[in-house]
């Protein structure tokens, strides 16, 4: 009896081996309509690794065990019991969402080892996608996406075997959850035996990417991680460190930022938003040109409705505190002192990786501008979709911020079954609007967003245009102007095309009439010339930008928030 008992615990302990080695599918794209996800998108996971800065580590688990499960990765040799002492005594009070596994690994920087979440058929299946981590010596951390892909029970595809394997790293990679990923030109250079089209037809398969936007890598940033210096913080938003002028990587950031402006439109068809945060020097006072430390404020993370950012210093860190807050509205916004790690060259988004939820709903809408619009209704887009089918969504809004949200149903689109839209009754001037979308799916599922609703909301003024100059004359056989992006709070691109020599002059007004900035005063050549302005440090509001020549003026409207 006693034999034939250990025969049942070994068949016992093999089938289980199987069973979870059977969750692994080795270089085996998932079939269907594949979307990598969104980091601001729901995810049921945050996965570190015990190691070094353990203060930063204990914040990050303080605050994400309030949104998500924590799958703490902690040596060999330790324990739960071990650790949860540890924590203790950094006062963080380990709660039930908090998991702990023992897993050899080598390194804290679980972002560039880790797998990243992909949907099959936009909102089905879950799979985590591994790529080929670009550190050999460190063959402990690139296990790792195993060990939490069997601990959550999911389908783990590894791209790691010739011919589709592909070396790189998650801090240079992010998507917009709706097929465009951004890199810098690391991928490129480290594969060397493939094509660009070779690497972008593997991420075509193995991840949903149709357009892949890679940008040249800094001089003075020594990983070439784009999470260093940017940031999605939606389908079209970027942010984007700043540096002073002429200093450190400042140039060929805004050289990359053009790149992507003149080159590319968000996933709405329309130029991307761009949010500028200024990057400080060290506590020497040295910027990276000098040896400094690289102190960025885009290496935060989405943890639900929390984003954890980076802190170096109190009049520093308020500037990057507000951009956030302002961009991303309802969140809370935890700062985590960086100090101490940032001179490896990582921060908070560095040692944190995210596993999407395995039942997700997509919610996506282009939110709506300030207009001056006082007689037709505001209509509200948006792309509402679930595994199980949308039973209905409802678009909620209110005019008064202490007042209930009002409630309107939302009705399929013609043109899509995945597109629902409702419209806020059409207001008077100088009303500030709030609104919200909320998901309901056949299974019981529901989503809102912003994921943050009702205490965060997408938000549009309603303009008053009795001082402004309505009459704007476009004398397009002569020349024209536009603006990008618009709405605007940094770089903006002021594009004239004319079909010849233009004598001209370019200023911008506030909406007083008074000069606000002279662009440029001179002779442009026939086609197309480029002027930027940097509305950064700019009031939010409106804005004329006015080209005179001696053929004519014309006048375009920037809106700067």
């Amino acid at each position: 009896m006693y034999f034939r008992i250990l025969a049942l615990i070994a068949l016992l302990v093999v089938s289980s081996y199987k069973s979870a080695k059977s969750q692994l599918i080795l270089d085996q794209p998932p079939t269907g309509d594949i979307r990598t996800m969104a980091e601001w998108e729901e995810i049921q996971a945050l996965v570190i690794t015990w190691t070094s800065y353990k203060p930063l580590l204990a914040e990050i688990i303080k605050y994400a065990q309030e949104e998500c499960k924590v799958i703490v990765h902690i040596p060999s040799n330790s324990s739960a019991t071990n650790v949860t002492n540890e924590l203790l005594n950094f006062n963080v009070v380990v709660g039930p969402n908090v998991e702990f596994r023992r897993q050899s690994f080598n390194t804290i920087w679980i972002r560039d080892y880790g797998a990243n979440s992909v949907y099959m058929n936009e909102v089905d299946s879950l799979y985590l996608v591994d790529w080929k981590y670009n550190r050999p010596s460190r063959t402990a951390d690139d296990t790792l996406p195993r060990s939490y892909a069997r601990l959550l029970n999911l389908n783990l595809v590894q791209n790691t075997v010739e011919p589709n394997r592909v070396v790189h790293t998650g801090g240079n990679f992010m998507s917009d959850g709706f097929g465009t990923a951004f890199s810098s030109n690391l991928v490129l250079d480290e594969n060397p035996t493939k094509t660009e089209a070779q690497i972008d037809a593997i991420m075509q398969d193995y991840m949903g990417i149709s357009r892949y936007i890679k940008m040249e890598t800094l001089p003075f940033d020594g990983i070439h991680h784009i999470d260093m210096h940017m940031k999605l913080l939606d389908e079209e938003t970027l942010l984007m460190t700043q540096y002073p002028t002429g200093v450190a990587d400042g140039p060929q950031i805004e050289a990359n930022l053009l790149y992507i402006l003149d080159n590319y439109n968000s996933v709405f068809g329309t130029p991307y938003k761009v949010v500028r945060v200024p990057s400080p020097a060290d506590a020497f006072g040295d910027f990276p040109d000098a040896n400094g430390d690289y102190l960025t404020y885009s290496n935060s993370v989405f943890v639900n409705k929390t984003v954890l950012l980076t802190s170096y210093r109190e009049e520093f860190d308020t500037i990057a505190y507000r951009k956030y807050k302002e961009n991303l509205p309802g969140y809370r916004v935890q700062l985590l002192d960086c100090n101490d790690i940032i001179g490896a060259s990582g921060a908070i988004h560095c040692i944190t990786h995210s596993v999407g939820v395995n039942d997700p709903m997509l919610i996506s809408h282009q939110a709506l501008n300030d207009t001056y619009d006082t007689t037709n209704a505001y209509a509200v887009k948006g792309i509402v979709k679930h595994r199980s089918g949308i039973q209905q969504a409802q678009l909620f809004y209110r005019t008064d911020s202490t007042a209930s949200f009002t409630t309107l149903p939302m009705t399929l689109s013609a043109d899509s079954s995945d597109l629902w839209e409702a419209s806020i009754p059409a207001q008077s001037a100088g009303t500030y609007i709030q609104y919200y979308i909320q998901g309901f799916a056949q299974s019981g599922k529901t989503q809102v967003r912003p994921i943050t609703a009702p205490t965060g909301y997408w938000s549009f003024d309603v303009l008053d245009s009795s001082n402004v100059i309505t009459q704007i004359k476009a004398i397009e056989e002569l020349f024209e102007i536009a603006l990008f992006p618009n709405p605007s709070n940094g770089i903006t691109c002021v594009p004239v095309k004319s079909l010849g020599n233009l004598s001209l002059k370019l200023e911008v007004y506030d909406i007083n009439g008074k000069l606000v900035s002279n662009i440029f005063n001179g002779t442009t050549t026939a086609g197309e010339n480029r002027f930027y302005i940097n509305t950064e440090n700019w009031e939010a509001g409106v804005y004329l930008v006015k080209a005179s020549t001696s053929k004519g003026n014309a006048l375009q409207k920037l809106v700067v928030y």
